[in-house]
C-alpha cells in the first residue's frame, strides 16, 4: 500500500519485542521473581550492569549464561529490598529499546539512584539477549542516603 509508512517511521511501541522483554524484566524484579526473570532471558544472554568493571564484575565482561545471570541477581538485586525504575524517555531501534531515566534502589534501610541509560535487546523469539546498564558506579554510591 502506497500510503503505509515503513515499521522504523511507524513504531509499535506497545509490541516491539524489546519493549516487551524489558518489560517482563522489570515486572519480576518489581514481584521478586527470581525464575520469571530468568526465564525471560535467552541460553546466550549477557548482563552488563553496570557496562565495565564494577563491584558486581571485576572484569566488566559482563554476566553470561544462565549460571551467570543467577549469580548476578544473588549479588545484586536478591540483596536488594526493592528497586523502583523511574525511565524519562524511550528510544527504539530495531530490536533494542533504550531508557533514559534512573533506578532507586532500596537496601538495608537506604537508597540510592543510578541515573543513566538502560538497554534491552530481544531476540527474534522474543527473549532478551542483552540487558546493558549505562551508569556510574561513583555517582551512584555518592547519592546513598537514608531511606
Amino acid at each position: 500500500m502506497a500510503d503505509e509508512l515503513p515499521s522504523y517511521l511507524d513504531l509499535d511501541r506497545e509490541n516491539n519485542p524489546a519493549v516487551l522483554a524489558g518489560r517482563r524484566s522489570r515486572d519480576a524484579v518489581l514481584a521478586r521473581d527470581k525464575d520469571a526473570w530468568l526465564a525471560n532471558f535467552a541460553a546466550n544472554a549477557v548482563v552488563e550492569d553496570p557496562v565495565g568493571p564494577s563491584m558486581f564484575d571485576e572484569d566488566g565482561v559482563g554476566h553470561r549464561g544462565a549460571e551467570g545471570l543467577s549469580a548476578f541477581w544473588d549479588k545484586t538485586i536478591g540483596t536488594t529490598e526493592k528497586i523502583d525504575f523511574a525511565f524519562d524517555k524511550e528510544i527504539i531501534c530495531g530490536d533494542e529499546v533504550a531508557y533514559v531515566g534512573k533506578i532507586v534502589t532500596h537496601i538495608a534501610g537506604h537508597i540510592s539512584e543510578a541515573n543513566g541509560v538502560f538497554t534491552y535487546k530481544a531476540d527474534s523469539n522474543g527473549d532478551l539477549v542483552a540487558l546493558r546498564a549505562f551508569w556510574e558506579v561513583g555517582e551512584t554510591m555518592s547519592s546513598l542516603r537514608p531511606a
